[in-house]
């Protein structure tokens, strides 16, 4: 399998947005809010943006506090945090007036339970520097509450599941197997979640190298998911013996 990075529809969108909330004119809050359900490929892409454009990446947790993420920002910016939150808060603002870089907040999803999120609209205020949210399926009516906050927010991209012209990209792209039309609708009916996918054709690229094959058709993928599905029906060990 090839170690590369697929630009799917939904990465296409998230750069396009990027593009745009950098060249957004000084007077318009510059906050974006990604989400979508798991297995999309939000976080890999946010990595790999950030890491490609030298932006800061924060991925929260469920005791990020207010000071705790303006600590972590802190870090990213190569700078000791202090002890008082306005202390951290201040030098962060200092420093993005001095040295703009774009934020982005992976796993806003806990940050709702102590009011963290409410710190990165200030941080947004005070240096207009572009902050991008991201969360899972209903972050969104989450960040409803807030309505200070979403009045903010510039744009909002939901990561689509899959379809098959996806699915098609993202095979073509990872491996030197080629997929029937009708192995690639079938796959498109079993999953739509990136990590699937990769396991699935981990799974079939050792077979095809077994047993001296490089196309697959829908019948050896039935198979393939069928084995593995029966698999991991079977009741662990621990249980059996409880």
């Amino acid at each position: 399998m090839k170690q590369v990075f697929i630009r799917t529809k939904n990465v296409k969108k998230f750069v396009s947005l990027m593009e745009t909330l950098k060249n957004l004119p000084p007077n318009i809050p510059k906050l974006a809010l990604v989400y979508g359900s798991h297995g999309l490929g939000k976080t890999k892409t946010l990595i790999w943006w950030a890491t490609k454009n030298d932006a800061i990446y924060i991925r929260a947790n469920n005791d990020m506090t207010q000071n705790g993420l303006l600590k972590e920002i802190v870090i990213e910016l190569n700078q000791r945090p202090y002890h008082a939150m306005q202390d951290n808060l201040d030098l962060i603002i200092k420093q993005l007036r001095f040295t703009p870089k774009i934020i982005i907040v992976d796993e806003i999803d806990y940050l709702f339970s102590k009011n963290a999120i409410e710190i990165l609209r200030d941080i947004q205020d005070n240096t207009g520097t572009p902050i991008v949210l991201s969360g899972m399926g209903n972050v969104d009516t989450k960040i409803a509450r807030y309505k200070h906050f979403e009045d903010r927010i510039y744009k909002k991209l939901k990561f689509e599941p899959y379809n098959e012209s996806d699915i098609e990209d993202i095979l073509s792209q990872i491996t030197d197997l080629t997929f029937t039309s009708d192995a690639i609708k079938y796959l498109a009916t079993r999953t739509n979640q990136f990590r699937k996918i990769v396991q699935t054709l981990d799974q079939l690229e050792k077979q095809a190298e077994t047993n001296g094959f490089t196309e697959i058709t829908e019948n050896i993928l039935k198979g393939q998911i069928c084995e593995r599905k029966s698999f991991n029906s079977l009741p662990k060990i621990e249980k059996m013996y409880a």
